[in-house]
């Protein structure tokens, strides 16, 4: 089956008319561009023509039980100037305080601040960047900005906070500010620290009249080592580039849905994101993800098939190098306003369950090795989960353990970008978001959690909190 797409824009939301090749024709009215109502409008699109239903769907009975329970820390926006929850919580401990920056995503106020003695009673004291005070270099206002994973860490008599940023070009680039207190006033280094480099997109069936495609960069992590040395670690956001030219080949060559897709759900997905990229290639950055996002979990779905079939099309070096987010490193100077040395990729995307991307870094020294938890696959369905490698330097090579240390339970979902701190025990704790089943995605609220660590053996496990 093929279809036939007419998008457009009506009022703050899209009419799409589609058609199918058997000549099904239905009218759908998306009444916004958030990924909740596209997610609804491929829900009913499923119903119409058999493509395949968003997992966030999903039943939640499909997951299992917990090995043990994940504490909540922050179940609800505790401030009406938190929109969107706690997603890629990073918690740091200054002597008897706990601080808890987080993502904004594109709210007016970009990154609470939140003040903790005790893990379970916390106070918003702030935003990093309250509105009107972003960066100069960064994108401002709904549906343009995007103020992702931000850190925060005390360094000599300042206190550092690295964060991702959009920039006027859509490109995601990484800051970093400073601030005499966690309360700031925070101000940032006037530019981005590290931006993505231009793609090639040769083989990637772009228009060869279109704008340079930059890569993004983003969830920056800062790491200070027992001696001084400071390191950065980010991600290269090459997971943004490949679904679009996926498709373009796509509706190129229909013959090689059958090859790459195995089941017919995904078949009619893949045929549809077709049928719809021209379209989403004129949209802003977090729509064309919304558009593509079916195609993204069909393929994630069928990934060695996807993957092994590109390989055999000759396209290795092209979508398939977009799908490898490698992790990043690099030394940064003492004053925070460069990086130092060369960049060294740590760590990259090659175990099934991270599918097409690993992300969120972070860096922790115990039991003599330095231990890299990261998320993998896609933050917004349950196939999210936490992974950890090891390395007996910052720099590694790493080892990974394999397997997820936390994935989707029945009562929480795409647990992801954790971080670690010190608990009141002293023993070390995880920190991490997680959504409420049935809910998923961009803007959609992400719950604060927390479980014990343990460092044994070359392997670290979640214990439960006394």
């Amino acid at each position: 089956m093929s279809f036939t797409v007419d998008a457009r824009a009506d009022g703050e939301g899209f009419r799409i008319d589609v058609q199918s090749s058997s000549c099904i024709a239905k009218s759908y009215f998306v009444p916004s561009g958030t990924q909740q109502d596209f997610s609804s409008f491929y829900r009913e699109l499923s119903k119409d023509f058999g493509t395949r239903v968003p997992e966030v769907f999903g039943e939640a009975l499909e997951h299992p039980d917990a090995s043990m329970d994940w504490r909540p820390l922050l179940t609800e926006n505790i401030a009406p100037r938190i929109l969107v929850g706690y997603g890629d919580p990073a918690v740091f401990k200054d002597g008897e305080d706990y601080w808890l920056v987080a993502t904004s995503n594109d709210a007016p106020d970009a990154f609470p601040i939140l003040h903790s003695r005790d893990l379970q009673h916390w106070e918003c004291l702030g935003f990093v960047f309250p509105e009107g005070h972003q960066p100069e270099w960064a994108a401002r206002g709904r549906d343009l900005a995007d103020f992702w994973a931000p850190e925060m860490h005390r360094v000599g008599e300042e206190y550092w906070l690295a964060f991702t940023a959009r920039q006027a070009t859509n490109a995601l680039a990484i800051g970093l500010a400073r601030a005499p207190s966690p309360l700031g006033p925070w101000t940032d280094n006037g530019a981005p620290l590290v931006t993505g480099k231009p793609i090639n997109t040769t083989g990637l069936g772009y228009d060869p009249g279109q704008p340079q495609m930059s890569g993004g960069v983003i969830d920056s992590h800062l790491f200070i080592d027992a001696n001084g040395d400071r390191y950065l670690f980010w991600k290269d956001d090459t997971n943004s580039i490949w679904p679009r030219p996926l498709a373009m080949l796509l509706r190129q060559h229909p013959d090689l849905i059958d090859r790459l897709f195995l089941f017919e759900a995904d078949r009619l997905t893949a045929a549809f994101a077709a049928a719809i990229v021209s379209w989403a290639n004129a949209q802003r950055p977090m729509v064309r993800f919304f558009v593509m996002h079916p195609l993204i979990e069909a393929a994630l779905a069928n990934w060695t098939q996807v993957r092994a079939a590109l390989v055999e099309f000759g396209l290795a070096a092209s979508i398939l190098e977009a799908m490898t987010t490698p992790i990043r490193a690099q030394p940064i100077s003492k004053d925070g306003r460069s990086l130092t040395g060369e960049n060294r990729i740590v760590l990259a995307n090659d175990l099934d369950w991270e599918g097409h991307l690993i992300e969120g870094p972070f860096v922790t020294r115990q039991d003599g090795r330095y231990w890299l938890f990261y998320a993998g696959n896609d933050f917004s369905t349950p196939s999210y989960g936490i992974g950890v490698a090891v390395a007996d330097h910052p720099l590694g090579p790493y080892s990974k353990q394999g397997e997820p240390l936390l994935r989707s339970t029945r009562e929480w979902l795409a647990p992801g970008h954790a971080s670690v701190a010190s608990g009141l025990d002293g023993r070390p704790q995880l920190f991490f978001h997680a959504f409420h089943p049935g809910t998923g995605g961009y803007n959609a609220f992400r719950a604060l959690l927390t479980v014990g660590l343990s460092f044994d053996g070359g392997r670290a496990e979640v214990v439960p909190l006394s």
